[in-house]
């Protein structure tokens, strides 16, 4: 999971880093809360690398104790919304082994097959 949100993380962690992600126009970073207590993050780009602009999904993160009750489908629904208000065509986001709810929220367009050696 470092690898595949390390990025975000090492940014966030980074002085200043939260402010650079905020001031970013191609990014956006949404909180979840919970009885105004802050319980989720989700982060997501814009990528306009391919022939029409992509919508990646970074991170999304809720606390365990606030998971079940709606917040992180709150951030993907916000996320979705500022990427189709962003003239996105699509979304795309990892999922990690195991993680039923992600692979059923999104039709899989890459699977990426991992063996370890040794």
């Amino acid at each position: 999971m470092r690898r595949e949100t390390g990025v975000i993380a090492t940014a966030l962690q980074a002085p200043g880093g939260l402010d650079r992600l905020l001031s970013d126009p191609g990014r956006r970073v949404l909180l979840g809360t919970v009885d105004d207590a802050v319980v989720g993050i989700a982060t997501g780009r814009t990528d306009e690398a391919g022939e029409t602009p992509l919508g990646v999904i970074d991170a999304c993160y809720v606390e365990t104790g606030a998971r079940g009750v709606g917040v992180g489908g709150a951030l993907l629904r916000g996320l979705v919304a500022w990427f189709e208000t962003s003239g996105c065509t699509g979304v795309d986001i990892n999922a990690l082994p195991g993680d039923r709810a992600t692979k059923n929220l999104l039709e899989a367009r890459l699977i990426t097959m991992h063996r370890t050696l040794g």
